[in-house]
Formats: structure tokens, C-alpha cells, sequence
């Protein structure tokens, strides 16, 4: 008998043109985002999650803004994808804490996608607000071990997670 492993299962995925994106927000907050308003979203260092801005993203999809590893971790904001399947150029920078030796200018390895703010939602939406509501169960942010900084979500659950911020400021 095998024991069973820890790691989460691939997420089956289809495009549905809506993403949760994470940070947190000591690194890139939703309020720079907003003062900035296009920024590269940079850093993803993962490969299923760099595929889906490689393979899946695409101009003009939305995305909830999440702020992760904070007190509390919560969906603050909405944005759109601007150009996804971007040479994410953290990976040349020697600089970056992002910085990948392995990769050139002409086999960049990591991407990222440039993305647009949209706005705030009136109020946060909790990771235990998200865990509270039925029709949320199978969002992907809510599966055991998914620890992507980057997962698709069904027009629906992006929708709830808006109304449940009370929509936009």
C-alpha cells in the first residue's frame, strides 16, 4: 500500500477568462497597484502558474486583486490582464530576489503578464468570508494545498467575491 502524498492535485482547468491573483501585500499591495495603475506582474516562480499566463491568460480577462500572508488574507480589489505571456524581466535582474541564472534573454524561462487596476472593493473580502459561503466550495483558492499565486475562477465566483465586496469604490 502507498502512502498518500501531501502535494495538491493539478487543477483541471479551462479558461474562463477570470483569475485570482496573490500578493502580499508587504511586497506589492493593492494600494500601489492603484497608484500605479499598470504594473508586470512579476515574480511567479512556479511552473503550473506561469503556464496559465503563458497558455491561458488573455487580454481583457479579469482578476481579483488577493492579498495573501496578511492579517487577514482577503480579495481587495479588481484588475484586468493588459498582455499576458511577458519575459518576466525579474529572472535577468541580478538585483531581484526574483533573479534566475538559468535564465537569457533568449530563453527567458519565467513570464508574467502586464496587468490594469480596476479598483478597490468597498470592503475586503476574508479568506474565512470566502470559506463561509456554499457556492464557493470548489473555488480554487479554497482546495486543499493549492498554494498557486496564480488560479483561474469561473465568471460566478468572481462575481460573488465582487458582491461580497460590495462591488467596486
Amino acid at each position: 500500500m502507498t502512502k498518500p502524498t501531501s502535494r495538491p492535485k493539478p487543477i483541471p482547468f479551462v479558461s474562463t477568462g477570470y483569475w485570482l491573483l496573490k500578493s502580499e501585500p508587504e511586497s506589492y499591495s493593492i494600494d500601489l497597484f492603484a497608484k500605479e495603475k499598470k504594473t508586470l506582474w512579476t515574480g511567479v516562480r512556479n511552473y503550473q502558474a506561469r503556464n496559465f499566463m503563458v497558455d491561458s491568460m488573455k487580454p481583457g480577462d479579469k482578476f481579483i486583486f488577493y492579498h495573501s500572508n496578511a492579517e487577514p488574507s482577503a480579495a481587495v480589489g479588481v484588475g484586468a490582464v493588459v498582455r499576458p505571456n511577458q519575459a518576466d524581466p525579474s529572472a535577468l535582474d541580478k538585483k531581484s530576489e526574483y533573479y534566475d541564472p538559468k535564465a537569457s534573454s533568449d530563453h527567458p524561462i519565467w513570464f508574467c503578464a502586464e496587468v490594469s487596476y480596476e479598483g478597490h472593493l468597498k470592503k475586503p473580502v476574508t479568506l474565512q468570508d470566502l470559506r463561509d459561503k456554499k457556492d464557493l466550495e470548489k473555488m480554487a483558492l479554497l482546495q486543499r494545498g493549492q498554494r498557486l499565486s496564480v488560479l483561474p475562477m469561473t465568471k460566478s465566483e468572481f462575481e460573488a467575491v465582487v458582491k461580497m465586496g460590495g462591488g467596486l469604490k
